[in-house]
């Protein structure tokens, strides 16, 4: 959980820009979003292999672009 102690001296805009920062490198929100809804395993799989292609397609087109 994320947590800001108001320091003196501080204004609010400050300290609500650290614990926005603070939220986004503890990744609060993509955890919350991921826990939203069941996903079963047969269907996390596929998202996996579904995401491994996608980043391997990706990886030869930038090799055949950085070729020419």
């Amino acid at each position: 959980m994320a947590f800001i102690e108001l320091n003196s001296n501080e204004s609010i805009e400050n300290a609500l820009r650290r614990f926005k920062r603070k939220v986004m490198t503890e990744e609060i929100i993509k955890d919350y979003k991921k826990h939203q809804h069941f996903i079963p395993p047969g269907q996390k799989a596929k998202l996996k292999s579904a995401n491994a292609r996608k980043r391997n397609n990706k990886r030869r087109r930038m090799q055949r672009f950085n070729r020419r």
